[in-house]
């Protein structure tokens, strides 16, 4: 498998970049990578809430993804292109 251009992600909707690297993070148990995109949404403070414990990574994912669901079809505002950015990088470093 190749990994895609930056092109043909950069052609890609934020919502389907959003899919791919949550599912690709999901799978790696990358919870650096969820935090990082949560830091940077409008209204973040719950993200702030999550248990860190090294024991809790699985329930800390679902959580993440948990908040992302209920943070979609909200504005990201001026977030959106530093989003599509970091999912981007993600998927070209990692696929």
């Amino acid at each position: 498998m190749t990994t895609p251009s930056f092109a043909e992600l950069d052609a890609l909707p934020t919502e389907e970049l959003r899919e791919r690297s949550f599912s690709l993070a999901r799978e790696r148990r990358d919870v650096s990578f969820f935090w990082s995109v949560f830091k940077h949404l409008p209204d973040s403070e719950e993200a702030s809430q999550l248990d860190g414990a090294p024991n809790s990574i699985g329930p800390i994912v679902d959580e993440a993804v948990a908040l992302w669901r209920e943070l979609e079809g909200h504005m990201l505002e001026e977030t959106e292109p530093l989003l599509r950015a970091k999912f981007i990088d993600y998927l070209q470093k990692h696929q």
